[in-house]
Parts: C-alpha cells; structure tokens; sequence
C-alpha cells in the first residue's frame, strides 16, 4: 500500500512528459549552480594578488584557498541533512544567502586570518547549496529526461566561473583584488526568484506524509491528478541513522564509488584550475597577470563543449560509460600537459582537461542523486559532495607543494592517477541508471 503510494503521486510527473514549469525550473537551478560556482571561484583570479599584496608563500595562499573547502565540507554534510528536515526550497534559500554575503565580504578582509574565517562561512554556504539544484532536478524531471536536465544543471557552472573571470580580467587588474568579491552579493536576488518560482520537492513532500500539499503543487502546474493516494509518512532519519544505511548492504558500493568519483573531481578540478593562472604567471612561462587570466578564459571555454558533449550522451549511452571514458581521457590530458614545456602545448593540454574533467563532472552531478531514495537523497548527496570538499581542503595546498617539491611532470602525474583511478572505479563499482524511474532505481535489490 505504501508503495502504491508512492507512486500514484510522482506518477504524473513521469508521464506527462517536458512541460514548460520544467524548462523554468532548469533555468532556476541553473542559475544557482552556476552563480555559485562563480563565488566559489572568485578566489583564482584574487590569489596572485593577494600573494603579492600580503607577502605570502604559496602554501600559505594554498591554505588560504583551502578554508573555503573546509566551510564547504561542513556546509555539504549538513545540507542534506537540512534539506531533508525543512525542505529543497527553504534550505535553498538559506544556504545561498549565507554564501553570497560572506563571499562579499571577503574584500573587506585585512589579514589572512580575517580572509580565512569569512571564507570558510563563505565556504559552507556554497558547499551546501551546491548538491541541491541535482536534488531537484531529479526529483521533478522525467525519467527519460533526467540525466540531460541534470547535466544541462552541471553545465551553468563553467558560465558562472566564466563570468568571474572575465569580471576579475577587467576589473583585478586595475582596481585591485577587493572589488573582485563584491560580485557575489549580487547572487542573493536569487531569494525572491526562489520565493517565488520553485515549489517544494513532490517527492518530499510525499515523504513527509503531506500528500494535500503534494496534490495541491500538480494541480497548479498543470498535473493531471492521480485517483487515488494512500497516506503515509516516512520514518524520519538522524544523520547518524542515515549514514549506517549508506552502508548497509544495498548501498555501499554505490557509497564508496560515489565518494572516489567526488574525491577525485574535486582535488583534480580544484587542485588544477585555482592555481592555473598562477601557473602561467610563474616560471617557467612568467606570463603577466592579464595575460594569465586571458588564457585561462581561453582554457575554460573549453569546458562548455565538454559539459555538453556529456550531457547529451548521458541518455543515449548512459552514465557509467559517459563517466569513464571522460575521467580516463581527462588522466590521458594530465599526464600530457605534465610532459610538456611550451606555453602552447601547455594551453593544449590544459584545454583538453577542462573538456574531459568538466565532462566527468556533467556525468557525475546526474549520477549522485539516483542512487539513494527520497527519504535520504539529500543526506547521501549531500555527504558525498561532503567527503569531495573534505579532499578540497588538501587540494589548493597541495598542488603548490608538489610543484615546488617535485615540478610540473609530477605534480600532473599524480592528477593523471588520480583521474584514471576514478574511470576504473566506475567500471567497478557503477550500475546504469539511464531512463530508470527514481524509486525503481534506489528500492530494486539485484540493480545493487
């Protein structure tokens, strides 16, 4: 009966197919993933003068990139836990407000202690509003159209980090590294538009046992309604309760392969594009400033196709192949770049891992939020992304250290390991989820 339940509400949303409330609520989520990846990356564009102004070694600048990974470790293993307490569209709301305000005022910071403390706020902010536009997303877009709406999501992020480069571009290098932060109080006029246009979760609210407010949702989108519903609320979890079922017997290979793949992602993606225009700006290239960041436009342009290339073969071939060719291409790209010595091979390489890396990511974000049920999707997305941002505390500190200690060839062998590591965890550990409805997905035992 309570499966029935189940079903005969979020039934409507998988039969009606694309509807226009569906491309409204891409363009929302979009939105968020990618403004808030444009503050999370605000800082690649501030490092080099910051270094310059504060006298710092590039380990202490390392680790002062890395306090916004510790706020968003927290921020992302508690965002699950609040999402699924108060709801998709209330823990929106509150964690974007948080990033955007102390990601601001991080250009009034006067010492690097000040900059770490106001970034980790930042950072926690930004790490748990960033697993819940997929949450979102797939818990309302059709099946058959899931894994393109939540890498269409994945994809906003490159045009948010685009927009902060070119902002820190044009206005870094003239005015200084201060007015670079203050773009990212203009992401709060996202409340109202939340306020206003998202609904909650079908899915959660089912869980929760209010079926009315459910009902309520797909008569004003346009739903047509089921005949019947059979009342019924989930047991809530803990965290703690939460954690012991990610691994238990029916989830702990897709636990543990959902944490290498965000592990890997984070510490590659982070450990690589923050430091990419300092890089540049260093021997052996010792490009100026402007023309580092020009190049990293160029580089992350590169990303687009590569977000795209994967979303749009996600439905087609699925994730599991998607995931690990991409990843294995992106290790293919690292351990070439490592090789090389010419400024231009150098954007070559670096262009094909922003293709491939940011690829995985598409792949990556669609997968995460498949493969555990409603009542602990936000939990086990969010502790996920959690133990990727635990790793991207490491990664802005160690990518210096190993390019003083050991040079570039090392430094990107070990990203090109890394990469490859994750491709064969996916051939190891993965199911396919492609056109499979949520809860056939997260309560089918033989799928696991």
């Amino acid at each position: 009966m309570e499966r029935m339940g189940v079903s005969s509400v979020v039934e409507p949303l998988d039969k009606a197919g694309l509807r226009g409330f569906h491309y409204m609520m891409l363009m929302i989520t979009s939105l968020i993933y990618g403004l808030t990846g444009m503050n999370v990356m605000l800082i690649s564009v501030a490092l080099k003068p910051i270094i310059n102004e504060w006298n710092l070694t590039e380990v202490t600048a390392g680790m002062l990139a890395s306090s916004a990974y510790a706020g968003m470790f927290f921020g992302a293993i508690m965002s699950g836990t609040i999402c699924d307490a108060i709801g998709r569209k209330k823990a929106l709301a509150l964690l974007i407000s948080i990033s955007s305000i102390f990601m601001g005022l991080s250009s009034i910071a006067w010492n690097v202690g000040s900059m770490a403390v106001l970034r980790f706020l930042a950072g926690f902010g930004a790490g748990g509003t960033l697993p819940l536009p997929a949450v979102y997303i797939a818990e309302y877009a059709p099946s058959r159209y899931r894994g393109t709406f939540l890498g269409l999501v994945e994809s906003s992020w490159v045009y948010g980090v685009l927009i902060g480069l070119l902002y820190g571009y044009l206005v870094v290098p003239t005015y200084g590294w201060r007015p670079g932060f203050c773009i990212a109080f203009l992401v709060i006029f996202l409340i109202p538009i939340i306020a206003r246009f998202l609904p909650e979760s079908i899915r959660y609210l089912q869980s929760k046992g209010r079926s009315k407010e459910a009902l309520d949702i797909l008569k004003r989108l346009g739903f047509a309604l089921p005949e019947r519903v059979f009342e019924f609320k989930e047991e809530k979890l803990g965290l703690r309760s939460a954690l012991s079922i990610l691994f238990s017997i029916y989830y702990i290979k897709r636990t543990i392969l959902l944490w290498i793949l965000w592990g890997a992602l984070v510490y590659t993606y982070h450990g690589i594009f923050i430091w990419l225009p300092t890089i540049y700006a260093n021997p052996p290239f010792n490009l100026k400033m402007v023309t580092s960041l020009y190049f990293v436009l160029i580089v992350t342009l590169f990303q687009i196709p590569g977000y795209y290339s994967a979303t749009f073969l996600l439905d087609w071939i699925g994730r599991k192949k998607v995931l690990t060719i991409y990843l294995i291409l992106a290790g293919i790209g690292c351990y070439l770049l490592g090789t090389s010595m010419q400024i231009d091979q150098i954007m070559i390489w670096s262009s094909v891992i922003s293709f491939f890396n940011l690829g995985a990511w598409a792949g990556l974000y669609a997968y995460t939020p498949e493969l555990y049920p409603t009542r602990f999707r936000g939990t086990g997305t969010g502790v996920a992304a959690s133990i990727g941002r635990m790793i991207g505390i490491f990664a802005p500190t160690l990518t210096p250290y190993l390019l003083i200690s050991m040079g570039l060839y090392s430094t990107f062998i070990v990203f090109a390991l890394v990469h490859v590591f994750a491709g064969f965890a996916v051939i190891g550990l993965g199911i396919e989820t492609k056109q499979k409805k949520l809860e056939e997905i997260s309560l089918t035992p033989k799928l696991i």
